[in-house]
């Protein structure tokens, strides 16, 4: 509960968290999953599909349930650069592709001129991620992420991991990332405890492990990345950019259904965010 990102969040408008509501704004042209955008976007609950590509929502405030070049080194423009200092050509691994923020450094990772891959649980959400600008998605309930990605890069390994997992995937993490590698940890969905000689695995790979979290931070802090989002990310979310951003919505609940939406989260079925409409 509670695991959040200092990183891509912001993207987002919000935080990572599991079990916990952020509020987001609804963006017109957001990407919706084939549940929504089939008509299969309303149950028994009371769930609504989201407005259609292209249009606003007439609703009023909203909040969710949470769970790419050029030549050179172009720095990705964005709040993510600080922990992971990402690079144009840069592999990076995406744990959690599907999420909220998987979405979002997917996109992020190709703005800055880098190659996203990512993990997944099953193969719909590998082809949204794909969809989105992932170059591989590899899904860990039916191979190991870890050979995969090394396979991949030719051996090579990925320059970045972003990793909201942590503890039980120490090992694969540490496997396939490259020489001089950078490991971002912000979340511990997977436990806190390492057995295993992490240091000296990472210490031979000449490895950063970076970990970072938003709440902790000062309103200073947060207010830079605020500025930093508005300035170098929103207008990405515009018709006229040539590498358009978009938020993506996986289903609309109204308030009233919270528990179901929580219940919906639980079930790790989601694609990318998952909206309360509160009532105007």
């Amino acid at each position: 509960m509670g695991r959040e990102s200092d990183s891509l969040s912001l993207a987002l408008q919000g935080e990572r968290r599991r079990g916990g509501l952020v509020q987001v704004s609804p963006t017109p042209g957001a990407v919706q999953s084939p549940a929504v955008l089939s008509g299969r976007g309303r149950d028994s609950a009371g769930l609504r599909g989201s407005p259609a590509p292209g249009t606003r929502a007439s609703a009023g405030p909203r909040r969710a349930a949470q769970s790419s070049g050029e030549p050179g080194r172009r720095k990705c423009p964005g709040t993510h650069t600080r922990a992971g200092n990402v690079q144009a050509g840069d592999s990076v691994l995406i744990h959690a592709g599907s999420s909220g923020v998987g979405t979002a450094a997917i996109q992020l990772a190709r703005l800055a001129g880098a190659i996203p891959l990512v993990t997944a649980g099953s193969q719909h959400k590998l082809q949204m991620a794909e969809k989105l600008g992932a170059a591989a998605g590899f899904n860990y309930r039916e191979e190991d992420f870890s050979e995969a990605t090394l396979k991949f890069t030719k051996g090579a390994g990925v320059n970045l991991i972003l990793d909201c997992i942590g503890g039980s995937y120490w090992e694969k993490n540490v496997n396939c990332l490259a020489s001089d590698g950078r490991w971002v940890l912000y979340g511990l969905m997977g436990g806190t405890d390492i057995h295993g000689p992490l240091f000296s695995k990472l210490l031979f790979k000449r490895g950063s492990l970076i970990t970072t979290l938003l709440r902790s931070r000062d309103q200073k802090y947060k207010q830079m990345l605020v500025e930093a989002f508005t300035k170098q990310i929103l207008p990405h979310f515009s018709t006229e950019s040539p590498q358009r951003l978009l938020p993506v919505l996986d289903r609309v609940y109204p308030a009233t259904a919270i528990q179901e939406a929580h219940e919906y989260m639980e079930s790790n079925k989601n694609v990318g965010k998952i909206v309360l409409e509160l009532p105007q």
